[in-house]
């Protein structure tokens, strides 16, 4: 039963379409050690409908930037490659994210909410922690539960056994998903990014999100930050859905990346200001 469920999730994850196209063009460049201003300036500027977005978003008040910006190498400039480069991934990814995912019970907009959140909370990590910066952790942030729009359209007829396993023994909602289904959605949203040609270190951060111990990448910095950045979305009540009813952090991730109750304070904080201005800003794009 289990491995005919598998099979057709992975006939529906072939049957998937390619991710957006500039979204795909702007990894290619983030991989580039040759990337250039003009070379994300090129690929922008042949989608006009981003390009505009890019300069509304520049000059709204969640940068504060003290001039007003008319073209994209002057927010390149300002803002820098990888905050532009998030940007653009944001937006081409909107498509995909803000839809309903029936199975989990997330509304138009919870999942979009949920991810948003954790990618801003994966950047409020590192900067809190004085973390080397690494650009592969917002994109695993922000695509972290993909595997959720396939995967709720097989789980109706098990979403009773998972939420018991969850309510009434007190098993983490991904842990029961692997005890009922045999996998879980992290594993489904890998296949999804294997799809399209992500990165390795990405792929990981998504499948190992809720389970950071079974990665078998040595200091995994994308798998910590995205497990503790999720763990902070949900804590703060960012698009919950079914899965956001019992979810605990791992104690070996706190401890590898010493993270202290005011650590944690600090974080959320910030989250809840940025998410509260940031996500109606990228919501006007659609």
């Amino acid at each position: 039963m289990i491995k005919l469920q598998l099979d057709d999730i992975i006939k529906e994850v072939d049957s998937l379409p390619g991710m957006p196209t500039m979204a795909g063009k702007i990894l290619s460049l983030l991989k580039s050690r040759n990337i250039s201003t003009s070379d994300i300036e090129k690929f922008v500027l042949m989608d006009p409908s981003i390009t505009a977005n890019i300069i509304r978003l520049t000059n709204s008040p969640y940068f504060g930037l003290s001039s007003k910006v008319g073209s994209i190498r002057q927010a390149l400039v300002l803002l820098g490659f990888e905050r532009i480069s998030h940007l653009i991934v944001s937006i081409c990814m909107k498509t995909i994210l803000d839809k309903p995912v029936e199975g989990y019970d997330l509304s138009p907009g919870d999942m979009w909410l949920h991810s948003v959140t954790t990618s801003i909370a994966s950047e409020m990590i590192i900067e809190e922690l004085s973390m080397e910066y690494n650009d592969e952790v917002f994109t695993s942030a922000l695509l972290h539960d993909i595997g959720k729009f396939i995967l709720g359209k097989f789980i109706k007829e098990d979403i009773k056994a998972i939420e018991d396993l969850t309510l009434k023994d007190g098993v983490p909602f991904a842990e029961a998903e692997q005890m009922i289904l045999g996998f879980d959605h992290a594993e489904v949203g890998a296949l999804i990014l294997e799809k399209w040609n992500f990165p390795e270190n990405i792929i990981n951060g998504v499948r190992c999100h809720h389970f950071p111990e079974s990665s078998l990448i040595k200091d995994d910095t994308v798998v910590d930050v995205v497990h503790i950045a999720n763990f902070l979305a949900l804590m703060i009540g960012k698009g919950l859905g079914r899965d956001g009813i019992f979810n605990i952090p791992s104690s070996m991730v706190i401890k590898k990346l010493k993270l202290k109750p005011l650590h944690i304070e600090r974080i959320c904080s910030k989250v809840i200001g940025w998410v509260d201005e940031f996500n109606p800003l990228l919501g006007e794009t659609a």
